[in-house]
């Protein structure tokens, strides 16, 4: 199996990066915020995961072990393959799953593209029992009042969803709670 890549990032696709690698360029799938954040020409290195199947070899790629050691627990529900666990992964935050999965929300769960209803009522069970919050559910619930009021404000402004969730995943770690701020950071993902 293949655990980690280091390599050149030599073409950026869709839905993928091509990483050169001693010469030879592997097709890894990744997850769109780190599609978004990355250039061609650019060094990177991988957590990745090989899914071997009859009629192919897909490697998937994040950028810490904790994306990876989650899309892992993703595959592990019933009805859910690597593209589905990718597009949670590329649609939520792991706070924003968290959230949805410790606040009994598995509707946050069901606006992922590819996920419906019962899936994310599976998906949301099957994390409660393997994810342990990071921080404390009043926390939480504080970053979800100020994400929910950016996420609201976006999709008032014509934003999808999904293009939401994706600029409010491209707000720094960092960045203060504050919703104006955070509303100007997530509206930087768009220029």
């Amino acid at each position: 199996m293949i655990a980690t890549l280091r390599g050149e990032i030599s073409q950026i696709e869709d839905n993928a990066l091509i990483v050169e690698v001693g010469g030879v360029g592997l097709r890894v799938f990744v997850p769109a915020p780190l599609r978004g954040g990355v250039k061609a020409g650019e060094p990177i290195f991988l957590f990745t995961h090989l899914v071997v199947r009859e009629d192919a070899l897909a490697l998937y790629g994040f950028e810490s072990q904790s994306d990876r050691e989650l899309f892992n627990i993703l595959l592990g529900v019933d009805g859910v393959g690597p593209k589905v666990a990718l597009s949670v992964l590329s649609t939520m935050t792991l706070d924003s799953i968290q959230r949805a999965v410790f606040t009994d929300e598995p509707d946050a769960l069901s606006r992922v593209p590819g996920v419906g209803k019962k899936t994310a009522q599976k998906i949301a069970l099957h994390l409660k029992d393997k994810l342990k919050p990071a921080d404390s559910l009043s926390k939480l619930a504080a970053i979800s009042d100020a994400d929910t009021e950016v996420v609201a404000a976006l999709t008032a402004l014509g934003y999808s969803v999904v293009e939401a969730q994706a600029a409010l995943q491209s707000i720094p770690k960092d960045a203060p709670d504050d919703t104006e701020e955070r509303l100007r950071l997530a509206l930087r993902y768009f220029q």
